[in-house]
């Protein structure tokens, strides 16, 4: 860990740990094994050779029992084809000799091009990410942030517009509108679809046809696809796939993350004007050189992480829909990247979690707030005497208020005593406070 060059691997390895399931090299061989494995299994029960049902479970054993010994293996074969799906198809080769199956050697990668394997492993990695990892650990964090607004529901707040006091709010209500934001976006990103290519060299399964002219190869590719691998397959391809829907994860996901850094942004502001404070840990330092510091580093580091994360889902989506003609290789390096974003999510989403569990409402300071405001109820006072069709209600309010210099409950009262209305108008604009003019909000 110290020698690591990633923080991902490094400093921030024990929350990010689990990702090696889906994003490491590791797994994008175990992945690539798995594609082609079922691959095979498929053309066995398309009728083009047979397969015992114990045949059948032996192969799916290579994937279950897949180990780092294994993996090794194929990194060994690589260094002679200099071609890493290569170096699988005569792993899986070797594999079918040791299960006296050679004489079907074959037709493992029968008609297929790397990206064909490549182009299914990857969207079925991000898939299981999505819905293992991902998906649960934004919703967890968006119900964390329910649960926040929920705490928070009975406290008042003087709302800030363009940084200066505006009409009273309510706290809680402040925090559902990240709940709002985050469950639309996160109610999209589980709706895009995980698609991929199969179709041979340049996807018309050309290698396919001409072995096999009889037989319908696009159906096959469809059923291959969409009921062994549960992906969707794309009609009309080059060699690759498109990448429109990954991008639509990234830009989706980038979404996600904009919002947090709202939210992040949000509860440092009110940390710094003491609205919260923050729970200690016994043995922890703020600063190196102030000991009374308490920062809140929690949102900081997650509004860090979650910017560096978004800078390489923007590239991703960018560039991966983009290649030259019917295929480059810029691609392949850059989806090696993939999972550098999501780990960096997960650091993220992790510290928002202990950050949202560190805070700790100051509600002297709250109420301060508002008890220094009392100009915010002009708007209040304003609309009254408009309904009442006094004669103009803003400018007078505007003379009396604007600047909010010397502005209290006493100076207010005495404005309304000057009015020339009746008591009953006098007793109900003298019933507004900051503290009770905070509209309404639907329920939560």
């Amino acid at each position: 860990m110290l020698l690591a060059i990633s923080p991902i691997d490094g400093r921030y390895r024990n929350k990010t740990n689990n990702l090696e399931n889906f994003f490491s090299e590791f797994a994008l061989i175990k992945y690539r094994v798995f594609v082609e494995i079922e691959y095979f299994i498929c053309l066995a029960e398309k009728k083009f050779f047979g397969l015992t049902a114990k045949q059948k479970k032996d192969l799916r054993l290579l994937v279950d029992n897949f180990n780092l010994e294994d993996a090794q293996q194929i990194k060994t074969i690589e260094q002679t084809t200099n071609h890493d799906v290569k170096a699988v198809e005569y792993f899986l080769k070797q594999k079918l000799d040791d299960l006296k199956l050679s004489n079907l050697k074959e037709w493992i990668h029968f008609g297929l091009t790397s990206q064909d394997i490549n182009n299914t492993a990857n969207p079925l990695m991000l898939k299981h990410f999505m819905e293992q990892e991902f998906l649960p650990a934004v919703y967890n964090t968006i119900q964390q942030i329910q649960q926040l607004a929920v705490q928070l529901k009975p406290y008042s707040l003087l709302a800030r517009t363009h940084g200066q006091p505006a009409s009273p709010t309510n706290l809680g209500k402040e925090i559902m509108v990240f709940v709002e934001r985050l469950q639309q976006q996160f109610a999209q990103l589980s709706l895009i679809p995980h698609t991929a290519k199969f179709g041979g060299a340049t996807g018309n399964f050309n290698a396919h046809q001409i072995a096999y002219p009889s037989k319908n190869w696009i159906n096959i590719g469809n059923d291959f696809v969409e009921n062994y691998l549960q992906l969707q397959r794309q009609q009309f391809t080059t060699q690759i796939e498109h990448y429109d829907n990954l991008a639509s994860i990234c830009h989706a996901t980038e979404r996600i993350h904009t919002i947090l850094i709202d939210f992040c942004r949000d509860i440092w502001q009110y940390i710094s004007q003491e609205y919260f404070t923050q729970k200690t840990k016994a043995g922890e330092v703020g600063s190196s050189a102030m000991p009374h510091k308490v920062n809140p580093i929690d949102f900081e580091n997650a509004e860090g992480n979650l910017g560096i994360a978004n800078a390489i889902l923007h590239h991703l989506a960018s560039k991966l829909p983009i290649s030259r003609l019917q295929r480059d290789l810029t691609d392949s390096t850059v989806l090696r990247n993939i999972g550098v974003p999501f780990a960096h999510s997960i650091i993220a989403l992790k510290s928002i979690e202990k950050g949202i569990g560190k805070l700790v409402v100051n509600e002297k300071n709250i109420v301060k707030d508002l008890d220094n405001n009392w100009a915010v109820v002009a708007e209040a006072i304003q609309t009254i005497l408009r309904r009442e069709n006094y004669p103009n209600p803003y400018e007078a309010l505007k003379t009396l208020t604007r600047g909010n210099q010397g502005i209290n409950q006493k100076t207010l009262h005495q404005f309304i005593n000057k009015l020339k209305i009746n008591d009953a108008l006098k007793k109900e604009l003298k019933q507004i406070t900051p503290q009770n003019y905070t509209g309404i909000y639907p329920k939560f």
